[in-house]
């Protein structure tokens, strides 16, 4: 690379970034399970781990074989993996959960899945297939002068180091490597130190073994080594962990045959621990299968600079007349079947404010197309489309504020609350249950129609814009104000979230059917109430009996008024006043090991189980869930947030916040939840006045701190802080990486773009009645020439966007490296 292409900041190796949508769905046939538990009463759940470190878990489904789980993951992945695994476990009351079978999929295979939904058969879950990590190996052919004084060949074998192995009993391991030459007759076994409390080990050690004996050389050259005895011999490197009193535990294993030597008598490379006996699989029962809906998504981000030039076209579309011009109206075109094609869109519009002018004028083109009042924003359209990504990224803590205790109480109190005569159960009252519903449904309505000082400013904006637009486009019709917002914040934002409360972080599961149904009558009722503020849904319009019935009751309450009331408040000029004091937030809540506070010395006794729980106002942890705080950090005396070197406690996923006082080491429970923490406490303490600059990656301890060896206790860190350069706590938006998936977009659609482009130029020369394509006519296209102009701009900066990626494939990690280690025995 020449001097200008560094000053542009083009130069470097790509970032992957990969992130996963997990839906687990349900299970079938599930099979017998050894111990207590028998089949009619079976109680599963549902793990995903990468490699054997699990990130998430389902709750637990009572006695079925055919469980319907039903729940929705979705995580970045903060570190490399080999593959993504879903177990069933049957749990136990009385010892440990007991694994039903399992789904591995490795990472290279992942992509055939992408987006699709299929059945999993289940395999048997066998501790010595249970491997991860990688092991660095260098081997190499010596000569030596035997005792008797003829030349003979011994064989060098250094472990260098692992990296990567897994968590035993949520800790770091003990791992030691025996290490074998194995051949028809013969099996010589040697073995390194053990070391302490370390997934990266550092062995060092280097074992020897002889490969020809003496009396052979008198046959063939002194300088070569006999080829039966290459052809058959093999080194076995295998890695366990010392359980001191108990079975050590098998961590994996590799094979290298030793003719690889042959050619090049020095081999080095790092090489994938697999299963015993490379995975041999012996027939098991059938398990069951379980259903999985996948979308994988790995990102490989340049340099930001390569992303600038269609960056640019992009935040210029909302200027470009007509919008169906420009290059962001064009993407939503050509990806319309395709819903998360918007998304990242979205994302990129709203980290540059340039979100409410593009949806203003998208929405301005969908009402000119529209006929009917009372038809407007019913369709997926670009603009509804985008309008719903921007509602669930922007207001995201405006749902938790107002309906999260609303959801809490009907989850956890179950009370019943089916009004369906043919859904009764034996012994129901229906009074009964139309009293419970109606206390659960004025409460999420009272809660949302209060709630107007809490909604985002730029989801009022939005409203603003649409109530106008629909004002301009029907001026004879009074109600059309009403429904252009109600067909948003009722009908696709509140109702949906009370229908869904997991997908939007209201509640950590899929709630269980019965608690389903009565969200399902609520949600149906918020829809419709939310609808009669425009008057546009009356009671003669239902088809149920019941529903008719119970609606009934709610005309007495002035729902109307206060509908019109609410969506005056989110959509009119007018400031809203706010009750002072802004409400606490929980932007997060879980369960991790603290290190206590002050203890000198290294051990497990100086970790404790907390519950940690952080709002916009504090960080506080607690002894258990819904007790009272241990101690309270306020979030404005944060000064760093920032990993903490494994060497540090000789524990992974450790993180540290720093304030006033002494600094709080957090262990998480995986690397996903580690990530989640550092981004949220990153974020929420990312303006404040004492940010530090540097830290210590490494704790205080016998007089030094432990990364830099300073023995001062309050000198400044060794280590840059990371730098966090979001504006927005709601709007967490990597723009490069946004940028590359509209980029990916655009790629997988370059036909389409063609087309288009084609349509264009026809159109441009055949100025007669227009007879288009049947292609032709899914694409909007008002003004031909400059719509060809924005095409062709895209198509150039879609080529040179490919050519950096072509450059940067070049430098792929050599095979046999850290980055890119060997899998599978070599010869």
């Amino acid at each position: 690379w020449g001097g200008k292409e560094k000053e542009a900041g083009l130069v470097g190796r790509s970032t992957p970034r990969v992130s996963v949508f997990a839906c687990i769905c349900e299970a079938k046939n599930l099979g017998p399970v050894s111990g207590p538990n028998r089949q009619r009463d079976l109680c599963t759940f549902c793990t995903i781990s990468l490699d054997q470190e699990e990130v998430f878990r389902t709750r637990v489904f009572d006695k079925s074989v055919t469980p319907f789980y039903g729940e929705d993951f979705y995580f970045e992945i903060p570190r490399p993996f080999q593959c993504l695994s879903f177990y069933v476990y049957a749990k136990s009351v009385f010892q440990r959960d007991l694994p039903v079978g399992k789904v591995s999929i490795r990472k290279d295979d992942l992509c055939k899945y992408n987006g699709k939904e299929d059945w999993f058969g289940l395999q048997t879950v066998d501790p010595n297939s249970e491997v991860q990590g990688k092991v660095h190996l260098e081997m190499r052919l010596n000569e030596v002068i035997t005792e008797n004084g003829s030349i003979g060949q011994h064989l060098l074998v250094r472990i260098i180091e692992c990296k990567e192995l897994p968590l035993i009993s949520g800790q770091n391991c003990d791992p030691y490597a025996t290490v074998s030459l194995v051949g028809p007759a013969r099996s010589d076994q040697k073995k390194t130190k053990v070391k302490k409390k370390t997934s990266n080990p550092h062995f060092d050690e280097t074992f020897f073994f002889e490969v020809t004996r003496s009396s052979s050389y008198s046959k063939k050259s002194h300088f070569q080594v006999e080829e039966e005895d290459i052809e058959k011999l093999e080194i076995k490197v295998d890695l366990w962990n010392n359980e001191n009193l108990a079975q050590d535990v098998f961590l994996g294993e590799t094979r290298v045959s030793v003719k690889i030597l042959r050619n090049d008598h020095i081999h080095k490379a790092w090489y994938l621990l697999q299963p015993k006996g490379n995975g041999s699989k012996s027939k098991s029962d059938d398990l069951g299968s379980l259903r999985l809906k996948l979308t994988y998504i790995e990102d490989t981000v340049l340099p930001s600079a390569c992303y600038t030039p269609l960056c640019n076209l992009l935040l210029k579309s909302p200027d470009v007349k007509p919008i169906s011009a420009s290059a962001a109206h064009i993407l939503g075109d050509i990806c319309r079947e395709r819903y998360e094609a918007v998304l990242p869109l979205a994302r990129l519009l709203l980290h540059h404010n340039r979100f409410v002018p593009f949806v203003s004028a998208v929405a301005a083109l969908e009402l000119d197309n529209t006929q009917e009042a009372n038809t407007i924003f019913r369709g997926n359209s670009l603009a509804t489309r985008c309008i719903d990504d921007m509602m669930k990224i922007v207001g995201k803590n405006y749902l938790a504020v107002t309906l999260k205790p609303v959801i809490d109480e009907i989850c956890e109190s179950n009370k019943t609350c089916e009004i369906d005569p043919v859904k009764l159960k034996e012994g129901d009252n229906v009074e009964v249950n139309k009293e419970n519903l109606q206390v659960y449904v004025q409460k999420v309505f009272s809660s949302i129609t209060q709630s107007s000082s809490s909604c985002p400013p730029l989801m009022c904006d939005v409203f603003r814009s649409l109530r106008h637009l629909a004002c301009k486009r029907f001026p004879g019709d009074p109600h059309v104000q009403y429904s252009a917002v109600s067909s948003f914040v009722f009908l696709r934002f509140f109702a949906v979230a009370v229908l869904s409360p997991h997908s939007f972080q209201l509640r950590p599961h899929h709630p269980d059917p019965e608690i389903s149904r009565t969200l399902t009558l609520i949600s149906k009722t918020i829809q419709t109430l939310g609808s009669w503020g425009s008057l546009s849904k009356k009671l003669s319009s239902f088809k149920e009996t019941y529903m008719y019935d119970f609606f009934k009751s709610f005309q007495e309450d002035k729902c109307i008024e206060k509908v019109k009331k609410f969506l005056d408040e989110i959509s009119s000029n007018v400031s809203k006043e706010s009750s002072g004091l802004e409400d606490a937030v929980v932007l997060k809540e879980g369960e991790v090991q603290k290190r206590a506070q002050g203890r000198k010395r290294l051990g497990k006794k100086n970790f404790k189980k907390r519950w940690l729980r952080v709002t916009n106002r504090e960080l506080s942890y607690h002894k258990h869930k819904g007790k009272e705080a241990l101690c309270t950090i306020s979030v404005k005396n944060i000064q760093a947030v920032e990993k903490l070197d494994e060497s540090a406690f000789n524990r992974k996923n450790m993180f540290q916040v720093v304030h006033s006082e002494k600094p709080l080491y957090v262990q998480a429970g995986n690397c996903v939840e580690a990530s989640e923490w550092l981004d949220v406490l990153g974020q929420v303490s990312r303006c404040n006045e004492g940010r530090l600059t540097t830290f210590h990656p490494s704790n205080y301890t016998a007089g030094a701190w432990q990364c830099c060896k300073n023995q001062n206790s309050n000198s400044p860190g060794c280590k840059p802080c990371t730098t966090t350069v979001m504006d927005n706590l709601q709007l967490d938006i990597d723009c490069d990486r946004e940028t590359e998936r509209i980029f990916s977009l655009l790629s997988s659609n370059d036909t389409k773009l063609q087309n288009m482009e084609d349509a264009c130029a026809t159109m441009v020369v055949y100025q007669g009645p227009q007879r288009e394509q049947e292609e032709y006519s899914k694409f909007t296209i008002q003004e031909p020439k400059e719509t060809f102009q924005t095409l062709q701009q895209l198509r150039n900066i879609m080529r040179e966007l490919q050519n950096q990626h072509l450059i940067r494939n070049d430098t792929t990690a050599q095979y046999g490296s850290l980055d890119n280690p060997i899998v599978g025995k070599t010869s």
